[in-house]
């Protein structure tokens, strides 16, 4: 008869497995590509015929910058909403099962679980004795309705995400569009071609974000497939979600096919752009204003008032623990996340995009090789990185066809190049944390098992002993043991957050503190290179200059030019040594001016007043939502009070007016409860349990919503967390 039963379960997993490769599509490149072979032949045809249908979604794709054609995404979509149908279905069956097995319980048996007043939902709730063709027909109705709902709403989320996307993407490109024009006007002003400036604002597009990622396929379309200019801007225009960059770039196509002046038309979109910047802060602040507002209300009252409700109810009624548990341990979390991702979406442009690793460092007039320059601007004779390089020993060096007396050579090399970053990484360890904060973990995260291994007594190993050997006190084995081991969870999770935080505040502060000197030391550069003075004897002037942290920085640039560095690789090493949004932008322009010409001084006056309005509208935003983050702590500290009270004060007068009444049913007092039952039995250490996980999790939540509100992103968050966890924990720990 097991065997039977086991065999039922066949198709589910079947189905499972064959549907697995589908729900890994959006994280996986070989699903997706699996997916995709299996899908063209099938829908391929179908999906390129042409209609209205078809050209909307196409320009849906286009707006959210999908890297699949519309043939392929169409046929993935068309296949993967199949087979969510039919499993779907398959899921529909057990489903219905499982609800019929769990409702086909004995009237009598429900009569006696409900009070007297609603004993007449025992014949509504019971399921009756059902034909086999009634059982078939529910069976197959639970069937199609779950598989067609899951098919039509994957075919639906499918097509609506990009909308989304094409959504989040212009509020992004909305965002960094002043950054992209200030970058395009002050090269401009350089002397560099428009057409090499967008090829290197297309390299660039790392640092500028989606502005000049959406310029870039303009870029792509001249360079590869021959488009004129004109018509690239034009299709850009058409194809980008963003209203800002669209009417730029009509007009940007209008200026250049009138042969009117380009700089002057960027400069007054430059003064534009800046302008709209500040009321696009201001609308941001509103908006987080009014999600802070939101939070307060609805994540923070009210679940306290829910679990309020529910501890009342409980106490008098009927027993809600399990009630308050789902909203602790399930709701709370669920919807922080849930506010959490929905928040960053919104706010997305506040965000500063950041050079990867990765990125294309050449100048414009360098589009095949890195600039080799050295500090008088001469490229030297030979590299050695050419086929024909010369050798220190003066013979012809060919690097695809080495001599074998460099093969071991070769292979050290590459042993090295194998194990070099983790050897980085291991030599230079305070670094690595502040590059990476999460790698605290490898300390704090021993150190917090090793407090939850030491809690684990006998008390802990009887209730392990219970949970494990099936014993039918379960639930209040599971509480003991919870009881025992959450305040070493807790001290080892504020461990774990403190030393993140740590790491990512001493970075932070570090970042802030070059930023802050940015704007000072361009303007000074830009001086000094006005009076005639080269680049290099700028840098070499305002090396001792009292620039703070950057200063330190900026000797360093300077040391490395005298030991025989270029001008640019010492400022490319500035960028990768602070991973500053605004020294990537400012290094960025002065690299490329400088390959156009020696006087730079306006480029480094734009640079200048770019960083300085970027440092102003944070510093505004951090005042505004200082208030924010205030009404959250109270809000929170509100929170931890009420939980406080019920613990100390009202679970234990309950409790003791029960065992004054003597717990009779019907009579609370001297007075007749009626349809409330009376007072129950308190279990006063599950509600203090309880209220101590609540006040941790609630800790944790409100922390990371303050940082990401008050500061801009969850890593922010984290000392917010600390505090509250640790507040959470204090106040327990003294009851």
């Amino acid at each position: 008869m097991a065997l039977v039963e086991l065999l039922g379960y066949v198709p589910l997993l079947l189905v499972t497995v064959l549907a697995l490769p589908v729900a890994l599509v959006p994280v996986s490149p070989r699903a997706r590509l699996l997916v995709s072979r299996l899908s063209l032949p099938i829908f391929g045809r179908y999906v390129a015929e042409s209609s209205p249908t078809r050209r909307e979604q196409r320009e849906r794709m286009r707006a959210a910058f999908v890297g699949e054609s519309h043939r392929v995404f169409a046929s993935q979509t068309l296949f993967i909403a199949g087979v969510a149908g039919v499993a779907g279905s398959v899921y529909g069956v057990y489903a219905g099962a499982a609800i019929l097995r769990s409702l086909a319980v004995d009237v009598e048996q429900i009569r006696a679980v409900l009070p007297t007043p609603l004993e007449f939902l025992a014949a509504i709730v019971h399921v009756p004795d059902l034909s086999l063709w009634q059982l078939f027909g529910l069976l197959l109705t639970a069937s199609a309705t779950v598989g067609t709902a899951l098919a039509l709403g994957t075919y639906w989320a499918r097509w609506t995400f990009l909308d989304q996307r094409a959504r989040t993407r212009g509020i992004e490109i909305d965002a960094t569009l002043p950054r992209t024009v200030a970058f395009v006007y002050a090269l401009s002003r350089s002397g560099v071609p428009f057409q090499a400036v967008l090829r290197t604002l297309s390299r660039n597009q790392d640092v500028y974000g989606e502005a000049a990622r959406d310029l870039s396929v303009a870029v792509r379309d001249m360079d590869a497939f021959g488009t004129d200019i004109l018509t690239a801007l034009q299709e850009t225009a058409a194809r980008t979600p963003s209203e800002n960059l669209e009417e730029f770039t009509e007009n940007l196509a209008s200026v250049l096919s009138s042969g009117q002046n380009v700089s002057a038309f960027l400069r007054d979109q430059y003064e534009r752009f800046q302008e709209e910047a500040q009321a696009q802060q201001r609308q941001y602040l509103d908006l987080l204003s009014t999600f802070a507002e939101v939070y307060v209300t609805v994540l923070v009252a009210g679940p306290l008032f829910f679990i309020t409700v529910l501890v009342v109810v409980g106490l008098v009624i009927q027993n809600t623990l399990t009630l308050v548990r789902i909203v602790s341990y399930v709701a709370i979390p669920l919807a922080t996340f849930g506010f959490v991702v929905y928040v960053d979406s919104m706010t997305e442009s506040l965000s500063l995009p950041k050079r990867s690793d990765d990125g294309d460092d050449r100048p414009w007039s360098t589009p095949d090789r890195g600039d080799e320059r050295d500090a008088s601007g001469t490229e030297p004779a030979a590299r050695a990185g050419d086929p024909a390089g010369m050798t220190d020993g003066g013979t012809v060096y060919d690097g695809r066809r080495a001599p074998d007396g460099h093969a071991e050579n070769r292979a050290r090399l590459a042993v090295y190049d194998r194990v070099g970053s983790l050897r980085e990484t291991l030599s230079h360890p305070v670094e690595t944390v502040l590059q990476a904060p999460a790698y605290s973990l490898v300390l704090t995260g021993p150190v917090g098992l090793l407090l939850v291994w030491l809690s684990i007594d006998g008390a802990a190993r009887n209730a392990i002993g219970r949970i494990t050997g099936g014993s039918a006190e379960t639930t209040a084995a599971v509480g003991e043991l919870a009881a025992i081991v959450d305040g070493p969870i807790v001290l080892a999770t504020i461990l774990a957050l403190a030393g993140v935080a740590a790491a990512h505040e001493v970075q932070k502060k570090r970042i802030r503190a070059i930023e802050a000197d940015m704007p000072d030391f361009l303007s000074r550069m830009a001086s000094i290179n006005e009076a005639g003075v080269t680049v290099v004897g700028s840098l070499s002037r305002l090396s001792d200059a009292e620039l703070g942290r950057l200063g330190d920085e900026i000797a360093r640039v300077w040391r490395d030019i005298r030991w025989g560095a270029s001008v640019g690789d010492a400022l490319t090493r500035l960028e990768r040594r602070t991973n500053a949004p605004t020294v990537s932008r400012a290094v960025t322009l002065i690299r490329n001016a400088m390959a156009a010409s020696g006087d730079i001084s306006p480029v480094l006056h734009i640079a200048a007043d770019e960083a300085q309005e970027t440092r102003r509208l944070r510093r505004e935003r951090r005042q505004e939502m200082l208030t924010y983050l205030v009404v959250i702590y109270v809000s929170f500290f509100v929170f931890l009070g009420i939980i406080v009270a019920l613990t100390v004060s009202f679970i234990p007068a309950i409790e003791a007016a029960g065992q004054s009444t003597g717990g009779a049913i019907g009579d609370v007092g001297g007075v007749d409860a009626g349809v409330l039952g009376g007072l129950q039995s308190v279990n006063t250490a599950a509600y203090e349990l309880l209220f101590f996980h609540t006040a941790a999790i609630q800790g944790v939540c409100s922390g990371i919503v303050a940082g990401q509100l008050g500061e801009g992103s969850v890593a922010d968050g984290l000392k917010h967390a600390t505090v509250l966890l640790v507040a959470a924990y204090v106040v327990f720990a003294l009851l």
